[in-house]
């Protein structure tokens, strides 16, 4: 008799419900976590039960292991899907669910050691005499010892968080005599974000591209690619565009095979089981470079899902069940765009967490939006501030741009209005941002390095005076204070973020 799953779904928000929503049309039951700000979240209404698991601090509920398989045990459910951010690449969480007789959807463990500490990821790269940006071998232990690596590669090189990722424990140096200074701001921010100082060298690639590859393994050293993405656009280091396939590999088609054949290598090589995703820098004679692997879903997934057909989470679910024979490489077709709705400053791309009152998304045949918020509530100041991922799908790149540009004007999502018709709340978004990248000249001719809003600043907003001395003072202490502020290196799991921003503004008097 065939064995009956129950998933439980360790997360909150759009993911939640879009892991719920596949798992429900495979048949299967599921259940929800939801913590003391998410009381009256839509995840945890979407999914067929639901369970307290702490409080709002990430720490609390989230990211407690005990909690979540406590209410794994009291559900009865036989998987745990992790979503992306917060445990999701976690190897003692997968330690864990197996030791209490649960299967974690998504790689093993010792996949995620291998791939996700970036040092131990370049010595594999290195093994397999494949091309990864040059730098020092493994951590350095100082800031001689970066110094020397980096006077041999040339300048200007990265310090990066060895254990980090989206930007933070991460310094631009441009000459020898400032990597000291350099090495230690970035190796203290690393430890109070990552529980982790140390850090490497790597050359700066000049006007890069971002892509990555979708691969997809089974766990026996069998693997796919589902093609590519680009998310080349971004601000603060973090993405807000992405889309399939890549503009900067039509230029070099050439460079695309090969990157596939070096996904693939190293998937296989690592047995890896499950959705994971390489990711590489592309500079613009068409060279590549491994940057590391996410071994998780991405949160710009659906791109690849519009351009192959497959329902990534679906292949997950299976695999995971033991009823998934990996098919053979899906063809792909058409193009797809994805952009991220925040609710954040749309100059500072600061956090402005809020109520919302009114919302209102595009829909149509060839319209996605992956979204916790179907009516009003409020993007809690806990968490990552994203609102909604919207993308499109269309037969080519410029008309799936005319649709995304179509969809965003269709996108509606305001705070609660006084009597008098002045705004309640902080919320604020990042709407205009990306139609203005809509209409952009270089966007529009697939241009688009990965400083490409630091070098367009009339994508930010309007030409306007400078910062005020409050907005300056915010943006610093904000800065700082985040620094401080245990972090997950995963997209989604930014920290309190919102409120670190209230709280600046409460003991700085700083006002938006």
């Amino acid at each position: 008799m065939k064995k009956q799953h129950k998933v439980l779904i360790a997360n909150r928000g759009e993911i939640a419900i879009r892991v719920a929503r596949t798992a429900k049309a495979l048949g299967l039951k599921t259940v929800a976590v939801y913590s003391e700000a998410d009381r009256f979240a839509e995840h945890a209404r979407y999914c067929d039960e639901a369970y307290f698991i702490g409080g709002a601090a990430p720490k609390d509920s989230y990211i407690n292991v005990e909690n979540v398989l406590a209410a794994a045990k009291k559900s009865g459910a036989t998987l745990i899907h992790p979503g992306y951010g917060f445990l999701s690449e976690r190897p003692h969480f997968v330690e864990a669910c197996n030791k209490a007789g649960f299967t974690f959807v998504g790689p093993t463990a010792e996949s995620m050691r291998v791939m996700g500490d970036k040092i131990t990821a370049r010595k594999t790269i290195d093994d397999l005499g494949l091309p990864r940006v040059p730098g020092s071998p493994g951590a350095v232990k100082d800031g001689r010892e970066a110094q020397s690596f980096a006077d041999k590669i040339g300048y200007p090189v990265l310090l990066k968080a060895a254990a980090g990722g989206g930007g933070k424990g991460m310094r631009r140096v441009d000459k020898s005599d400032e990597i000291s200074s350099a090495f230690e701001s970035a190796s203290r921010e690393s430890l109070a974000a990552f529980g982790d100082g140390a850090m490497y060298v790597e050359k700066l690639i000049l006007e890069p591209h971002h892509v990555e590859i979708q691969v997809f393994g089974d766990g026996k050293g069998g693997a796919v690619h589902l093609g590519e993405r680009e998310c080349s656009i971004q601000r603060r280091h973090q993405k807000v565009w992405e889309e399939s396939p890549a503009p900067i590999l039509n230029v070099h088609p050439k460079t695309r095979e090969k990157m596939f054949e070096t996904a693939l290598k190293i998937t296989s090589h690592i047995q890896y089981a499950g959705a994971g995703t390489l990711e590489f820098i592309v500079d613009g004679q068409g060279s590549f470079y491994f940057l590391e692997m996410n071994t998780r879903l991405q949160v710009e997934h659906p791109v690849t899902e519009w351009v192959t057909g497959v329902d990534l989470v679906a292949w997950q679910l299976k695999l995971a069940m033991g009823e998934l024979t990996l098919p053979k490489i899906p063809e792909r077709r058409g193009a797809s765009i994805e952009v991220r709705l925040y609710a954040e400053d749309p100059k500072s791309f600061l956090p402005a967490p809020g109520p919302i009152e009114t919302v209102r998304f595009p829909s149509g045949a060839f319209v996605r939006v992956d979204t916790a918020f179907t009516e009003s509530g409020e993007v809690s100041m806990n968490y990552d501030p994203m609102i909604a991922k919207i993308s499109v799908w269309a037969e080519n790149r410029a008309d799936a741009i005319g649709r995304m540009r179509v969809a965003l004007t269709e996108t509606r999502v305001e705070a609660p209005q006084s009597a008098n018709g002045e705004k309640k709340g902080s919320l604020r978004t990042n709407l205009d941002f990306l139609s203005r990248l809509c209409s952009n000249r270089d966007v529009l001719e697939g241009d688009t390095p990965t400083d490409l809003i630091a070098t367009n600043p009339e994508l930010v907003a309007p030409a306007t005076a400078e910062p005020s001395a409050e907005e300056a003072l915010a943006l610093a202490l904000y800065e700082s204070l985040l620094a401080q502020t245990p972090v997950a290196s995963t997209e989604s799991e930014i920290v309190s973020a919102g409120s670190v921003w209230a709280r600046v503004a409460r003991e700085e008097g700083v006002r938006r």
